[in-house]
């Protein structure tokens, strides 16, 4: 009896132990510990339970340059390569050395990756309508899933806000947004005696050469919603609104260029970060109704670098780029 007893206690004993050691194993596969406190998320994909304090993070798509950015405790990030000329020397180091478990596209997911990254949340940047090229219900196998995605351009700010919020790292965003902030206004005051009275419009990089078009920007969009932080005023609107980014920008033919730029007192428009001209705007400049138009006449043209700026440190650099444009409005 006594040995029987024995070993039934040992037994007991393995038991408990294999129990609480599978739990501690699932717990932080999942949120973090099965101790580990959650909260409610309100996300693109509903109200999901999520760690308080995260502490292996997956991001993906515009959640990549803000987590890093807000420094959460990143374990795996998709590719980035459009902000990789905004980031900051410690920020790229960091990417590089980072995982990849997903590439530019919302389909190029790694499932694989991502479940050996063991995270306890993944956070997805990207717009609704492409949440269908992503398995989510595969990746709340893994670990809770928020999507994070973009609507108009300009929301990147309250989109990068969430974002760090759900990874528990606003401490790092809100010095980012504090440091732009100041800077936005200094250069407002600075540009307060000739920028606002200014009709503005911008061309955009994303029209198409080959079907004839050019991309214009009204407010709100990638290559206005900076420079309207320090006075730029762009006017009008677009004619049919199709969502997203096509509600703050349209693709109207050349030949309604004269048409679409003929009230700005004055046109801005996108280059790449180094400076050289866009094939889509190369098109528009080259064309003989651009050097027609009265603010192209007037010497009233500026470029602006760094468009495609996400997060506020990246357009911190967007500010110096949009501030070195607009200079020769100072002088007199």
């Amino acid at each position: 009896m006594t040995v029987t007893r024995k070993t039934r206690l040992a037994a007991a004993a393995l038991a408990v132990a294999l129990t609480v050691v599978a739990g501690c194993g699932s717990g932080d596969a999942q949120s973090g510990g099965s101790d580990a406190p959650t909260r409610a998320f309100a996300a693109d994909n509903g109200e999901i339970k999520i760690p308080v304090k995260p502490k292996r993070v997956i991001a993906t798509g515009y959640a990549v340059p803000a987590l890093l950015e807000a420094k959460a405790p990143l374990v795996g990030i998709s590719t980035w390569k459009r902000g990789l000329p905004m980031m900051t020397a410690e920020d790229r180091k960091k990417y590089d050395e980072l995982p990849k478990v997903a590439g530019e596209q919302a389909a190029e997911t790694n499932y694989e990756a991502i479940a050996q990254a063991d995270p306890d949340l993944i956070v997805i940047g990207v717009p609704k309508p492409v949440l269908a090229d992503i398995d989510v219900k595969r990746l709340q196998e893994i670990a809770p899933v928020v999507a994070i995605g973009p609507s108009v351009p300009s929301a990147w700010r309250e989109l990068s806000r969430k974002q760090s919020d759900a990874a528990g790292a606003l401490a790092g965003f809100d010095a980012a947004r504090q440091e732009y902030e100041a800077k936005a206004n200094q250069l407002k005051e600075k540009y307060k005696a000739v920028l606002p009275q200014l009709k503005l419009g911008h061309v955009g990089a994303y029209g198409e050469v080959a079907k004839g078009n050019f991309q214009r920007e009204f407010k709100d969009s990638w290559g206005t919603n900076v420079a309207q932080d320090i006075g730029a005023n762009y006017f009008g609107q677009v004619k049919v609104k199709g969502g997203g980014s096509k509600d703050v920008s349209e693709y109207p033919s050349i030949e309604e260029l004269p048409t679409a730029f003929a009230q700005a007192d004055a046109i801005t428009y996108s280059v790449k970060p180094d400076g050289s001209v866009p094939p889509a705007v190369k098109y528009v400049l080259d064309s003989p109704l651009w050097k027609e138009l009265p603010a192209v006449k007037a010497g009233k043209t500026f470029a602006f670098r760094y468009t495609e700026a996400a997060t506020y440190r990246a357009a911190m650099k967007t500010l110096d780029a949009v501030d070195q444009a607009f200079a020769p409005l100072l002088k007199k």
